[in-house]
């Protein structure tokens, strides 16, 4: 009978394993690593949405050009209003958007002015036409309402000639995209997007379609990295299923690092004997670190090829989703050449106990909603393991637990990274 071994090896379930880095210094490291994108693209307006402006925009003109009534209603001085009572003024002509008022109001006078419109000569003030009372050429206000300057919008509100619109490095948003019409820009220079190569490795792997034998699983973790390279906007690369073999991985590697500027592994990053993911970027590359003090994701590698960034993530589902977050996110936004992003984090009150043992950090999914007193509560999904994809897809969050923490009672604050933070 066959002696039972003493395992010597660490392990992913071990809850201290010294030497292993911490997640500060694994981002310092990574952040020290990645050089921003330098190719430019000169693109119109609409498809500069999500992209990473290369330039300053500044305005050229004062936004808005004119002052102009905030409403539809009557435009006046009001200094020649009454102090009290009911002040009455002869409507002498109207001012519409797109087609100013060509006279001068005086005094006892005002127009009849749209939202938009140019406020004419001689008016400073508007009063909305629900609290305005007409008879004919004649209407009559509570003089006690004509406050200067009320519902008016004044030439350069938003911004003054020559002012800053957008600054470089940030991404552009729907807002962006109509502050950039506003001001009459029709195209701009943005970063290009960094090109993602990534590939999946193992011999149990089948694409979706094909039959499962004993022991295959369909390959997830390709169609999760190119939703989130995609959400990113990055251009991924799919180089597709690398068998175990020494060989194939070569090839994959040497072709992602041609095609594309940073190459992500996924499944290939653990200490079993039939991944030769290490061996391999050892061979060809350099290995920046190779394990993590957090849970899922252990087994995280960066290192480069040449000038290109790689990344071996974990095999397991979860554990890809939290390391691509956590690490392969910050790096693509630098290489995109975003302006450096904080995490987005809140507080929320535990709703259950949380299980967690002191040594690593680690990241739970979770469920935050109000707690119905103007606070936020958060919820386990349950089954924390690493290869259950499904609690991602109903959670909406991360509960953040740090490396010396140890169980959550109910009732405790936790830190959770909502999911609308990354995705």
């Amino acid at each position: 009978m066959k002696s039972a071994e003493t395992r010597t090896e660490p392990s992913c379930a071990d809850p201290v394993e010294h030497g292993l880095l911490s997640i500060d210094a694994a981002l310092k490291r990574i952040r020290a690593a990645i050089a921003p994108i330098e190719d430019r693209e000169r693109v119109a307006v609409r498809a500069a949405l999500g992209r990473v402006l290369a330039d300053d925009v500044a305005a050229p003109h004062p936004v808005p050009m004119h002052t102009n009534s905030a409403m539809d209603g009557y435009a006046f001085a009001a200094d020649g209003l009454p102090a009290q009572g009911t002040a009455t003024l002869k409507a002498v002509g109207t001012s519409w958007a797109g087609r100013a008022f060509d006279g001068v109001v005086g005094a006892g006078e005002c127009a009849r002015v749209m939202t938009g419109a140019v406020m004419p000569e001689g008016t400073d003030t508007v009063e909305m036409q629900e609290r305005v009372r007409r008879d004919g050429d004649v209407i009559r206000l509570d003089a006690k309402r004509g406050k200067k300057g009320a519902n008016v919008r004044h030439a350069g509100e938003d911004l003054r000639a020559g002012d800053l619109a957008l600054a470089a490095g940030r991404r552009v948003t729907p807002a962006g995209l109509g502050l950039l019409a506003s001001i009459g820009v029709g195209e701009v220079n943005v970063w290009r997007r960094p090109r993602v190569a990534f590939f999946s490795n193992g011999d149990e792997l089948k694409g979706v379609g094909e039959p499962l034998e004993p022991g295959d699983v369909y390959d997830s973790n390709r169609y999760t990295l190119y939703g989130m390279l995609t959400r990113i906007g990055a251009d991924p690369v799919d180089l597709g299923v690398v068998r175990d073999d020494p060989q194939a991985i070569r090839a994959a590697f040497a072709s992602g690092a041609r095609a594309a500027d940073m190459l992500i592994a996924s499944a290939g990053a653990s200490v079993g004997e039939a991944d030769h993911i290490e061996a391999t970027l050892r061979l060809l590359g350099t290995v920046e670190f190779w394990k993590m003090a957090m849970k899922p994701g252990r087994p995280l590698a960066f290192g480069r090829l040449g000038d290109t960034p790689f990344f071996g993530l974990p095999g397991n589902p979860v554990s890809v989703m939290v390391t691509f977050y956590q690490f392969v996110r910050p790096a693509l936004l630098k290489m995109a050449g975003v302006v450096e992003e904080q995490r987005y984090t809140l507080k929320a009150r535990a709703t259950e106990r949380i299980r967690k043992r002191p040594g690593r950090a680690e990241f739970q999914r979770g469920i935050v909603s109000g707690d119905g007193n103007g606070g936020l509560a958060v919820a386990s999904t349950g089954d924390q393991g690493s290869g259950i994809l499904h609690s991602m897809s109903i959670s909406n969050c991360f509960i953040v637990l740090g490396a010396e923490q140890g169980d959550v009672e109910p009732g405790e604050w936790v830190t959770v990274e909502p999911f609308a933070g990354l995705i």
